[in-house]
């Protein structure tokens, strides 16, 4: 290897967040759900919104499509109209993750959401790769 391309490679290590270097789990909470009466609530909604580190309206507006149903979200929790089991709400989420959040390259969560004109991209941060996304 000549000097001039370990000198390269060096500064582009450099240049890389270092949550690129991190090998952790990511684990997500398993949801906090409770039926009470005809709604439902999922009281670690913020706590979700945080591991995932996306936005708690673009979590809740997915969920809500996905239920056909309206939706809360009030003091870290949300709050549905109708009874879903918990099984169902944790289904979506583990599918929100992995159309929203997982780069489809690297299989890596360091992902955020970049919207340029009326596109929505998900843009790895640990990679590099931009994927487009289907808008909610």
């Amino acid at each position: 290897m000549s000097l001039d391309y370990e000198r390269m490679l060096n500064e582009v290590y450099k240049a890389l967040p270092p949550s690129v270097f991190k090998r952790e789990r990511f684990e997500i909470p398993k949801p906090l759900v409770t039926i009470s009466g005809s709604r439902t609530t999922l009281h670690n909604f913020k706590e979700i919104c945080d591991v995932t580190n996306r936005k708690p309206e673009h979590v809740l507006k997915y969920l809500s499509r996905e239920l056909a149903t309206a939706a809360t979200a009030e003091g870290g929790r949300a709050i549905f109209q109708g009874r879903f089991e918990a099984e169902t709400i944790e289904r979506l989420i583990k599918r929100y993750i992995n159309e929203y959040v997982i780069c489809p390259i690297c299989k890596r969560p360091d992902t955020k959401i970049v919207k340029e004109k009326r596109l929505y991209f998900l843009q790895c941060e640990a990679c590099g790769a931009r994927s487009p996304l289907r808008p909610i």
